[in-house]
């Protein structure tokens, strides 16, 4: 496929070579490369900030989400049901070097999460010389989108996800006799952490992903209704994994928003198709 782009000065186009295109996606690269090590360069000095506040806030009692989901509870007449108990506690280094390390992983992790925009925005520069003028509108939408969709992820993640999940999983006994004890290490929380709230991110993406797959006809909004049954079974599934309690109402807080972008996904999937139809009308 012909790129084309026009020179500094806008005034005329003309095809570019495969090395013209590589040297230009080299530097589209290299910028979004260089606001994200500033980024976390940024987050690495404001350490007490990033982890007293941002890393270590699931960990305190006051926390925003439990106590919006305990106020949620008592409006809708469940009582405590939604309210997290939270353990004071502390975590735990096993070797010398896993505190600067983990600070680099989370600054890094911090600097893609807020540069993901940017990322985003210069591989829309990039591929922007090869749109027809009809293309440049949804594409250019399909940017602003994409960033809006992951950092919802990632504050799903971070608000609902990982805190229902780490209190969960920290007060689960194996057996009532308290023989066996959970001392969470600092590694094992930090890796938690960021995993959970980057799948939820990459997971947001659905839409994005859809899109894409039905342009290329692998997949179909036919076939996303058709299976919409056993996508619900595996979504009710996966909260009710998440969820710490029993109760309904906190595993429909997280199958709720899952359902909706698989419902949105497949609302995706029928405009390209349809779309697709029109134009080779």
């Amino acid at each position: 496929m012909a790129f084309f782009a026009a020179n500094k000065q806008g005034h005329e186009t003309g095809e570019m070579s495969f090395l013209q295109h590589l040297e230009e996606l080299r530097w589209h690269l290299f910028r979004s490369a260089l606001v994200i090590v500033v980024l976390a360069v940024l987050a690495f000095v404001f350490n007490d900030f990033l982890f007293d506040v941002v890393i270590f806030g699931p960990l305190q009692p006051d926390f925003i989400s439990y106590r919006a989901l305990c106020s949620l509870g008592h409006r809708i007449g469940a009582g405590d049901a939604m309210c997290l108990v939270v353990k004071a506690q502390h975590l735990q280094t096993l070797s010398a070097s896993e505190q600067f390390f983990n600070h680099m992983w989370i600054a890094i992790i911090s600097g893609l999460i807020i540069g993901f925009p940017f990322l985003l925005w210069e591989l829309w520069k990039f591929i922007r010389p090869a749109l027809k003028n009809q293309e440049v509108g949804p594409v250019k939408l399909f940017a602003l989108i994409a960033s809006l969709l992951f950092l919802i992820g990632i504050s799903f993640g971070y608000f609902l996800l990982f805190p229902m999940s780490y209190n969960f999983l920290i007060n689960y006994q194996v057996s009532s006799s308290g023989i066996v004890q959970t001392q969470n290490t600092f590694d094992d929380y930090v890796s938690l952490i960021s995993t959970m709230t980057l799948v939820s991110g990459i997971i947001f993406e659905m839409p994005i992903l859809v899109y894409f797959l039905t342009r290329l006809s692998i997949l179909s909004p036919t076939f996303m209704r058709k299976y919409r049954k056993h996508a619900v079974i595996i979504i009710l599934i996966a909260a009710a994994v998440i969820t710490p309690s029993p109760d309904v109402t906190s595993q429909m807080i997280v199958a709720v928003p899952m359902y909706i972008l698989y419902e949105l996904s497949v609302f995706v999937s029928a405009g390209v198709v349809r779309r697709q139809a029109k134009s080779k009308l």
